[in-house]
C-alpha cells in the first residue's frame, strides 16, 4: 500500500521545496509539478510532491490520518 501525505509548501528553492502540516516541516522535491507555489497544498510521496489539491481535500485527509494514528494508539 501507498501512502500520500498533504503538504503545503511553505518555501521553494529550484526543484525542491520545504512542506509543512501540523507544525512538521519536510524536503521534498517539486520535479512533477513545475507550477507548484508557495501556498499550494500537495499530495507528497516518498519525497516527491505528486498531485496539487485543494485546500478542503488536504485538510480531509489530515483529520482521516489523525483519526486513524488516534486508534491505533
Amino acid at each position: 500500500m501507498c501512502l500520500a501525505i498533504p503538504l503545503t509548501i511553505q518555501k521553494i528553492e529550484g526543484k525542491t521545496a520545504i512542506g509543512s502540516a501540523n507544525g512538521i516541516s519536510q524536503k521534498i522535491r517539486i520535479d512533477f509539478l513545475p507550477d507548484c507555489q508557495v501556498g499550494d497544498d500537495v499530495m507528497v510521496h516518498a519525497g516527491f510532491a505528486i498531485e496539487k489539491v485543494d485546500a478542503q481535500k488536504a485538510q480531509e485527509t489530515r483529520e482521516l490520518y489523525q483519526e486513524l494514528f488516534h486508534a491505533l494508539q
